[in-house]
């Protein structure tokens, strides 16, 4: 008996059907480069972006075409929307009347002290929130997000009874002390180490036998070096801006910040308009200044923390 023996039949598509090994593996090169080419945006995009460019630089923009203008034309209708030719003048005016070098030394020297501190000290609280255990640290952290909404003009006049007391008045600690630490950064810092800062790294640096303060410096400090970053930008530029305690604690004559040296300006029964805004100008260009020098290594910061995130 001669026995026959049939082939099994195998399907058009392959073996394996339409999900066949062969089939995948010349469509995974196609995949890849879609996943992986860069996407460009199109005119409605570039065109959106270029109004919101405008509308951030428009006040600017304005700030110095007032400045460069007299107080009669800022007084007429319409508008001036082009620069005039007593930029100079204005500036000038502005330096001398509001002691603006100053005021400018003062205002650095309190903004980059709130700065230093509030990094420092909130990294340190924000390590201690997310990494450490001890007693209460739950209830101690909801205290310390719950003076996030107490409004800070209730603490005014117990603040300036203490400044009053201990003669600090019309001085820059006055300013600096009450400020070095912010509930925001203690938050921020603890929110970015709980993700950023891996346990057993601290736990394999503890067992190489470092001490505390080597573990955050040598551990904590640069894992938290994008957000420290992110955090000093924006307290120096909160703390350049303040106007409503440093105008109880310092006075013109004095030592004056910024934003308090400008509540001089242009005084008289018609305010001159034009050197406000020179001061003003004279005021926010030592920002734009370090923002143009840190600009990169702020972003890159910010780049390299949402990369590890």
């Amino acid at each position: 008996m001669n026995a026959k023996t049939t082939a099994p039949a195998v399907p058009a598509d392959g073996p394996a059907g339409p999900s066949s090994p062969g089939s995948s593996s010349r469509s995974s090169p196609r995949s890849v480069h879609r996943a992986g080419r860069q996407l460009h945006g199109g005119r409605l995009t570039y065109t959106i972006l270029i109004l919101f460019t405008a509308g951030s630089l428009f006040p600017l923009v304005w700030t110095a075409i007032a400045a460069s203008r007299t107080n009669e034309r800022l007084a007429q209708t319409p508008p001036p929307f082009w620069f005039g030719g007593n930029l100079f003048k204005n500036l000038k005016i502005a330096w001398t009347d509001a002691n603006m070098g100053t005021a400018l030394l003062n205002t650095t020297i309190v903004a980059g002290s709130i700065a230093l501190g509030t990094v420092f000290f909130s990294t340190l609280a924000g390590f201690a929130f997310a990494k450490l255990r001890f007693r209460f640290k739950n209830v101690l952290l909801l205290l310390v997000i719950g003076t996030m909404m107490i409004p800070p003009q209730l603490s005014v006049v117990p603040l300036y009874m203490m400044v009053a007391k201990l003669s600090w008045t019309d001085q820059l600690q006055a300013v600096i002390l009450p400020t070095l630490v912010s509930a925001f950064g203690v938050f921020f810092m603890r929110q970015f180490l709980i993700e950023a800062l891996p346990t057993e790294l601290i736990e394999a640096a503890r067992v190489d036998g470092a001490s505390s303060w080597r573990v955050i410096w040598h551990v904590v400090f640069p894992a938290a070096r994008p957000a420290m970053a992110v955090l000093g930008m924006l307290t120096f530029v909160m703390a350049w801006n303040d106007f409503f305690w440093p105008i109880i604690a310092l006075t013109q004559n004095g030592s004056p910040t910024v934003q308090v040296a400008l509540t001089g300006l242009g005084r008289g029964y018609i305010p001159d308009q034009s050197v406000i805004m020179a001061g003003a100008l004279l005021g926010t260009l030592p920002l734009l200044l370090a923002f143009v020098l840190f600009g990169r290594q702020i972003v890159g910061g910010i780049m390299q923390g949402a990369v590890k995130g």
